[in-house]
């Protein structure tokens, strides 16, 4: 299954990828470490740089339409 995800660096805009769960586990994993990680993502392969990545977002893929929930009461 893929999981939508963000990246965000110090001096740039946020990375958005999908990726799957095995690519978030090897990315989790590497955070806090040194060096480069590849990720092997939908779209192709991205190289990080880890010293620079400050946050990974994990996105919800729950679907939704519309602004918000309607109560039937």
């Amino acid at each position: 299954m893929a999981q939508r995800i963000s990246i965000g660096f110090q001096a740039s805009p946020p990375l958005a990828l999908r990726v799957s769960d095995g690519q978030l586990a090897k990315l989790n994993d590497a955070l806090g470490s040194e060096g480069w990680h590849e990720i092997d993502a939908e779209d192709g392969s991205v190289r990080l740089n880890l010293a620079h990545v400050l946050w990974v977002r994990t996105e919800s893929d729950e679907h939704r339409v519309g602004f918000g929930a309607v109560s039937t009461g």
